[in-house]
């Protein structure tokens, strides 16, 4: 199976977007699970949880679609690791709970593991042959940090320095670790529409006079701006008037504007909403096609400017965003409507996201031998 339809056209100006059964259809939430997602970085946790040896970590990554168990341990060394928290033997779940441990014990039949997943002993084998072997070790899952944050990927198409490069460099004069994470301005939202009709309303400010009116009054959307990487964008919202926004270093490349918000997303589903009090990340996870749970958590830098600014309504801007995309989600399965055309003015990121999402259909479909059904041409 290839990508959806045609590929996107790389000009903005007469590109098509995707078809509408991209967002109904079962079929193409089953190609996203391993031919993107899997192959994209995706935000596991943060060092907060990992700050000694012998701490252990277990994590279900995109709980409810990849479903992978993951451990992350610190061993002795003070080394960090990314490892399958299942186990090699009948494949049970290893670590169960967050704690402390100096080697991981299977409590199915006793298998030993050291804390960077080598293999150390079993109970019973002592007359197997050609055992052990590589394969008796955990496997070692590609993880990779940026300041605090830790992610994975399980068959990464780029290393994360390309990816996030670019968040990276233009904040990097931003104190990432004492950035805290607050579980109770943290939450979980589901939305019955596609996930990628959420990250489609996201990656474009066009609507946001529409459907937020509060937000709007705090933005001056004329200033309001879209810039591309390779694998990420950011959108970057200019106050209006006085109102709140970051005091920026002579080292940023937006030093003398007044950004109330950067709005930065990473492919295909995760997003950093960085504010003068601190950063939203939500992450969007596939449940179904028109079921998505958006994850919020809030790491808080500066208490006293919560509720100020554009960073002040995350729940209300939330719930006008759920509302719209639900109806978008019912209007898509009109007899009337296959697919749509890009604003070039307010819309590149959409585009983007759309032309990325093809490629990697398309280049998983090359490798694996099949042709894309739509052929090479473009609409």
């Amino acid at each position: 199976m290839g990508a959806p339809g045609p590929l996107i056209d790389e000009s903005i100006e007469h590109a098509h977007t995707l078809p509408a059964e991209f967002y109904t259809e079962p079929k193409f939430l089953e190609l996203i699970r391993e031919q993107v997602f899997a192959r994209s970085w995706q935000l596991a946790t943060d060092t907060d949880r990992l700050k000694v040896p012998g701490q252990v970590l277990p994590c279900t990554l995109m709980e409810g679609f990849l479903d992978e168990p993951l451990l992350f341990t610190r061993d002795a060394e003070d080394r960090v690791h990314c490892l399958s928290n299942v186990c090699t033997h009948r494949g049970n779940l290893l670590v169960e709970g967050e704690g402390h441990a100096q080697a991981l014990r299977c409590r199915y039949h006793g298998r030993r593991f050291g804390l960077d997943g080598c293999f150390q002993s079993a109970p019973g084998f002592e007359q197997a042959r050609n055992f052990p072997s590589e394969a008796d070790n955990l496997a070692c899952v590609p993880f990779g940090q940026w300041d605090k944050f830790l992610f994975v990927s399980i068959n990464p198409r780029v290393g994360l320095d390309q990816a996030i490069g670019p968040l990276r460099e233009r904040l990097d004069w931003l104190p990432l670790r004492e950035f805290v994470l607050d579980p109770a301005l943290s939450r979980d939202y589901l939305v019955n529409a596609n996930w990628a009709l959420y990250c489609d309303n996201y990656l474009e400010g066009f609507h946001i006079p529409y459907v937020h009116p509060d937000l709007a009054s705090r933005l001056d959307t004329r200033a309001y701006r879209t810039e591309l990487f390779s694998y990420a964008n950011v959108q970057i919202g200019i106050a209006a008037g006085s109102d709140l926004c970051f005091e920026l270093p002579p080292s940023s490349p937006d030093f003398g504007q007044a950004v109330a918000g950067y709005y930065f997303w990473l492919f295909p589903n995760t997003m950093f909403n960085f504010y003068p009090w601190g950063l939203s990340v939500n992450i969007v996870t596939p449940l179904a096609p028109a079921r998505t749970r958006v994850s919020f958590l809030s790491y808080v830098w500066d208490r006293s400017k919560l509720g100020r600014g554009a960073g002040a309504a995350l729940d209300r801007v939330e719930r006008e965003d759920e509302e719209i995309v639900e109806k978008v989600q019912k209007g898509i399965r009109s007899r009337f409507y296959e697919r749509g055309r890009y604003s070039p003015q307010w819309e590149a990121g959409v585009h983007q996201f759309h032309r990325l999402l093809t490629r990697f259909l398309s280049e998983a479909g090359r490798e694996s031998g099949n042709q894309d059904p739509s052929g090479s041409s473009s609409r």
